[in-house]
C-alpha cells in the first residue's frame, strides 16, 4: 500500500498518533476524504454530513478514513465583480492542492466530496493525476423554488432583477423572487455549470448512479455517501484507477451525454482540462461531430421548464444513457466506479417520465445541445447553449456594439442602449485578458429580463454560466488579448451568426482586416500582482479549456 511509507515509520506513527490513531487503524488501507464543505457557498454548506457519511462507509468497509479541505467559490455570489475573475482560475488551486496533499501524506485511495462548478473539475483533474483509486460523491442539487405556482431557479432572480430595473415588475415582486428561488442547499437547481459537472462525472464512470441527480436535501444522499465509501475500499482491492475509467471513449460517452441533456457550456471548458490531465487532447471539433448524430432529449432549466430534481424522478443520468443508446450511440464496455461497466450499469434503467426524457422517436431536435462554431470572428472555436437559443435567433445578422469589459456592456444594456438586432460583443474577458475568463450571466440575464432575448445576440470571450440562455456565444478564440479577430471588431461592423451551420463571421474585407490588424497594440494587463498574474502568464489561452502548462521537473 502507499501508505506503507508513513504507517511503518515510528516517527510518523507517533503524529499518528497524536491524531487519535491506534495502531489498528494504521494497519488499514488510508483513505483521504476531500472535504470540500464551507459556509459560504450554498451547494457546499451540507457537505459535512456527506463526509461524515463516506468516512462511515469507508470505516465499515475496513478502512480508515482522513478529511483534508479542498476550496470552492460560489460563482452567484463572486459574479459581476473581481471576484469573478478568480473562480476558474481555482480550478487548478484545488487539482494543485489537491495533488500535494495526496502525494505529501501516502493516501491509498481517495474520496472527492465537491459539488459547485469549478470544485468538480478540479477534483476529476487531480483524481486524473494522481492516478489512486479514487470515487465521487457530490452534495446534491438544490430543489427548485416556486413562484406563482412555477418552479424557478436563481437564473429566474437575475432575470427579474433587470426586469424591475426596466420596470417591467414591482419590487415587491422582486423580493418574491429573491426570497423564494433558492429554497434549500445544494448547487443551483437546473442543468447549470455545477450539475452538469456533476452528471457527467456519473457518465464519466467516476460517480455511483444518482451522483448528479439525487437532491442534496434528500435522505438518499446521505445513503449515496455511505455507499461510496465502501464502494472505495471495493475499488482499492481490485486496483481500478481513473485512468483505466478516464479513457478517450468515456469522453466521448460524456460528450455526447451532454449533448442529450443539454448541459452548460463550461463542460466544453472542464472536459478538455481533465482529458489533458490524462494525457489526451480532447479536440472540440470532436463535439460537433457527436452533435450531428446526438439528438437533444432534455430541456432543462434554463432552456425549458423542468430540473434536476424532475430529472431524478425520470430515472436520472443512466435513464438518460439508456435512452441514448437506442441509438447506439455509446461504448458500453467501458469500466466504472461501480466496478461494472457502462452496459451493466444502465442495463433496466428506463425513462419514467417521456416530458422530461424525450424518447429518441420525438426529441427536441436531432442535434445535440451544444455547438461549436468557427469562422472569421472566432478561427480556432467558440460555444453556445443551441439547447437555450430561441428559434428565430439560431440564423441572425446585426451591428456590432462593442465593449472591453462587462461593467460596461451592462451600463450600456440598462441604459436603453441595446436595441432589437443589435450583437452586443463583449472582449478582453478571456483566460489572459479578464485575466481568469469572467461568466457573463449579469449581461444575459439583463437582456432577457429587458425582453431582448429573442433579438439580440451576445459573444464574448469570456465564458456563460450553465444558467444563461439566449444567443450566448462564449468562448472565443483566440481572445481579444491576444490579438484575436475578436480585437479587431467596431461599432457597426454587421455579425452573420449561423448556429445550424455551426459559422460565425463579420462582414470585413482582407484589406481591412490586415489594417486593423497592424494597428492594434496590447492592452496592457489589468492584474499584474497575485495569483490571477501568475495564471494570466501560464494559461493556454483558447480552446483547451484554459489549461495551466505547468511542467513539473
Amino acid at each position: 500500500m502507499n501508505s506503507a511509507v508513513v504507517t511503518q515509520s515510528a516517527p510518523k506513527r507517533a503524529l499518528f498518533h497524536a491524531l487519535g490513531l491506534t495502531h489498528e487503524e494504521m494497519a488499514r488501507p488510508l483513505v483521504g476524504i476531500v472535504s470540500s464543505q464551507n459556509d459560504v457557498v450554498p451547494g457546499h454548506m451540507n457537505l459535512d454530513k456527506i463526509v461524515d457519511a463516506v468516512k462511515l462507509g469507508v470505516a465499515m468497509a475496513g478502512g480508515t478514513p482522513l478529511v483534508f479541505p479542498a476550496i470552492a467559490v460560489c460563482d452567484g455570489l463572486a459574479m459581476g465583480h473581481q471576484g469573478m475573475k478568480y473562480s476558474l482560475a481555482t480550478r487548478e488551486l484545488i487539482a494543485d492542492s489537491t495533488e500535494a496533499m495526496a502525494l505529501s501524506h501516502a493516501f491509498d485511495a481517495l474520496v472527492m466530496v465537491p459539488n459547485c462548478d469549478k470544485n468538480v473539475p478540479g477534483l476529476l483533474m487531480a483524481a486524473a493525476r494522481l492516478n489512486i483509486p479514487t470515487l465521487f460523491v457530490s452534495g446534491g442539487p438544490m430543489l427548485a423554488g416556486k413562484v406563482d405556482g412555477q418552479k424557478i431557479s436563481f437564473s429566474s432572480v437575475s432575470e427579474a432583477d433587470s426586469a424591475f430595473q426596466a420596470g417591467k415588475i414591482s419590487r415587491e415582486k422582486l423580493l418574491e423572487f429573491e426570497h423564494k428561488a433558492c429554497p434549500t442547499c445544494g448547487s443551483c437547481s437546473g442543468m447549470y455549470t455545477a450539475n452538469s459537472m456533476n452528471c457527467l462525472t456519473e457518465v464519466l464512470g467516476m460517480g455511483l448512479q444518482g451522483n448528479g441527480t439525487i437532491p442534496a436535501v434528500y435522505s438518499e444522499r446521505i445513503q449515496l455517501a455511505k455507499h461510496a465509501g465502501m464502494q472505495i475500499m471495493e475499488l482499492l482491492k481490485r486496483n481500478i484507477r481513473p485512468r483505466d475509467i478516464l479513457t478517450e471513449d468515456a469522453f466521448k460517452n460524456a460528450l455526447t451525454l451532454d449533448m442529450a441533456l443539454g448541459c452548460s457550456t463550461n463542460s466544453l471548458l472542464h472536459l478538455p482540462a481533465i482529458a489533458h490531465e490524462c494525457g489526451m487532447e480532447l479536440n472540440l471539433d470532436l463535439a460537433n461531430e457527436i452533435s450531428d448524430k446526438t439528438p437533444n432529449l432534455c430541456h432543462l432549466a434554463p432552456a425549458g421548464p423542468t430540473y434536476i430534481e424532475d430529472l431524478h424522478e425520470a430515472g436520472g443520468i443512466y435513464a438518460v444513457m439508456n435512452e441514448v443508446n437506442k441509438l447506439g450511440l455509446l461504448n458500453t464496455d467501458l469500466m466504472t466506479c461501480t466496478g461494472k461497466t457502462v452496459g451493466e450499469n444502465i442495463a433496466g434503467c428506463i425513462n419514467k417520465n417521456k416530458s422530461v426524457i424525450r424518447p429518441v422517436e420525438n426529441p427536441y431536435s436531432q442535434t445535440g445541445g451544444i455547438a461549436v462554431l468557427k469562422g472569421n470572428l472566432a478561427p480556432d472555436s467558440c460555444v453556445v447553449k443551441r439547447s437555450a437559443v430561441a428559434p428565430e435567433m439560431l440564423k441572425h445578422q446585426g451591428p456590432a456594439k462593442v465593449f472591453d469589459c462587462e461593467e460596461d456592456a451592462m451600463q450600456a444594456i440598462h441604459s436603453g442602449k441595446i436595441t432589437s438586432g443589435d450583437v452586443i460583443v463583449i472582449r478582453y474577458e478571456g483566460p489572459k485578458g479578464g485575466p481568469g475568463m469572467r461568466e457573463m450571466l449579469n449581461p444575459t440575464s439583463a437582456i432577457m429580463g429587458c425582453g431582448l432575448g429573442e433579438s439580440v445576440a451576445l459573444i464574448t470571450d469570456g465564458r456563460f454560466s450553465g444558467a444563461t440562455r439566449g444567443a450566448a456565444i462564449g468562448h472565443v478564440s483566440p481572445e481579444a488579448a491576444v490579438g484575436g479577430n475578436i480585437a479587431l471588431i467596431e461599432d457597426g461592423d454587421m455579425i452573420q451568426i449561423d448556429i445550424m451551420a455551426n459559422e460565425i463571421n463579420f462582414i470585413i474585407s482582407d484589406g481591412e482586416l490586415e489594417k486593423r490588424r497592424a494597428n492594434w497594440q496590447p492592452r496592457k494587463p489589468q492584474i499584474t500582482t497575485g495569483y490571477l498574474s501568475r495564471y494570466a502568464a501560464l494559461v493556454t489561452s483558447g480552446n483547451k479549456g484554459a489549461v495551466l502548462e505547468i511542467h513539473k521537473q
